[in-house]
């Protein structure tokens, strides 16, 4: 699987207190033991998008609609997303390390739930999942999933035009529209961003993330927040979270983000509550 080397360049531009911190911290830990099992974690009552749709939606050109033609992780970045996805929604998990502590890249995605999401991509990689037998690698079931395998028998697990019907998703929630461009020598449908509170809303907290609510220990960020980080970079769109900062803020947050870059990520998916397969699919975009 392809992607980028490193991080990309920027293209220029008192007691009670902390007995309520305490209290913050330990129902931050319950509610990691609890697991993510529904779309209620992390989701605002606002506009609610799904870890994919925030990835295209920084990805997006706000104007034009439609990503960089020059951006070829974005597919597998997608991929990753939808499982990280599923197992969050507790519909996935890896197979225990075992007695031979098998890294993460070794072990296994395998059904937890069969529960529909109602997701129509996520509830289509779960058919696939379930239905596949012995069950297959995180970085295996990303290259099905985009199309990427040599094996012609896993070509059937791949995932169509997930951009379009994300940006369709996303017209249906108000934060896209559609309109046809002309390209020449073809048309194109396109989805311009329409609700920029939402998409503003997503950059501040891509950048606060790293910023003002930074507390270096993965551990204990937002899973979902997390996840996003971590799959902005695979697919190549974390810069234009970040393009708008001042030169020292930029420079803090990509020091941030390397720190991230460089966990060991065997070690930290074996932390109590951690999700095990969400650090998989970050080592398959870090390998």
């Amino acid at each position: 699987m392809n992607r980028p080397d490193g991080l990309i360049q920027r293209r220029n531009v008192q007691k009670d207190s902390q007995d309520r911190s305490n209290k913050s911290d330990s129902d931050e830990d319950k509610r990691k033991d609890e697991g993510d099992d529904d779309m209620d974690d992390g989701d605002s009552k606002e506009t609610r998008l799904t870890l994919m749709e925030e990835v295209l939606l920084l990805g997006l050109k706000d104007k034009e609609g439609y990503t960089s033609f020059w951006n070829d992780c974005i597919s597998s970045g997608l991929r990753g997303c939808i499982l990280i996805e599923l197992a969050l929604r507790g519909r996935v998990e890896l197979e225990k390390a075992g007695l031979r502590r098998k890294s993460l890249l070794n072990r296994k995605v395998i059904l937890r739930s069969e529960t529909p999401t109602g997701d129509v991509l996520l509830d289509e990689a779960l058919k696939h999942i379930k239905e596949t037998d012995p069950p297959e690698t995180v970085q295996s079931w990303i290259e099905f999933l985009s199309g990427e395998s040599w094996n012609p028998l896993k070509l059937r697990y791949q995932l169509r035009n997930v951009r379009e019907r994300l940006a369709k998703n996303m017209v249906e929630k108000g934060v896209l529209t559609t309109e046809k461009q002309n390209f020449l020598v073809f048309d194109m449908t396109t989805h311009p961003l329409t609700d920029n509170v939402t998409k503003t809303k997503l950059v501040k907290k891509v950048q606060d993330s790293v910023l003002s609510r930074w507390v270096g220990d993965p551990q204990r960020m937002d899973r979902r927040t997390l996840a996003l980080i971590y799959l902005a970079h695979a697919s190549d769109v974390l810069e234009n979270a970040f393009a708008p900062l001042s030169d020292d803020d930029y420079e803090v947050a990509m020091k941030r983000v390397r720190d991230l870059l460089d966990l060991d990520l065997d070690v930290e998916a074996a932390k109590p509550n951690a999700n095990d397969l969400m650090w998989s699919v970050f080592a398959a975009f870090i390998k």
